[in-house]
C-alpha cells in the first residue's frame, strides 16, 4: 500500500465520520487541506519531458493546457517559469499523465 492509498483512505474515513456527526465541518475542512497534494515548481527539462514523454509537439502541448505556443517554449528554455493554475495543470500530467486533459 501506497502513501496516497493511505491518505485517500484516512480521508474517506473523516469525510465518513463528519457525515455520521463524530466530527465538525472545521475538521473535515482542514483533512480535506491537508489531504490536496503540493504543487512543485518543475524545471525547464521536466516541462519538455512531459510534453516530449507523451509525443506530442509544442502546439499541440499548448493547446491541451490552455496556454500559447510562445510560453511554451518559453518555459523549456527557461526564460519564463509557470505558476498558478498552469502550474497545477503540468503537476496533475505529472501525476496522472496527460490522459487526465481528455477526460
Amino acid at each position: 500500500m501506497n502513501d496516497k492509498s493511505i491518505t485517500e483512505i484516512v480521508h474517506n474515513s473523516v469525510r465518513n465520520m463528519h457525515a455520521m456527526g463524530v466530527v465538525s465541518a472545521t475538521t473535515l475542512r482542514e483533512f480535506d487541506e491537508a489531504c490536496l497534494p503540493k504543487i512543485k515548481a518543475l524545471t525547464p527539462e521536466k516541462i519538455k519531458r512531459l510534453r516530449m514523454d507523451n509525443q506530442i509537439s509544442q502546439a499541440v502541448f499548448a493547446r491541451l493546457i490552455n496556454a500559447s505556443l510562445s510560453t511554451v517554449r518559453q518555459w523549456e528554455i527557461g526564460k519564463k517559469k509557470p505558476n498558478g493554475i498552469a502550474l497545477k495543470i503540468l503537476n496533475l500530467i505529472e501525476h496522472n499523465g496527460i490522459k487526465v486533459l481528455y477526460s
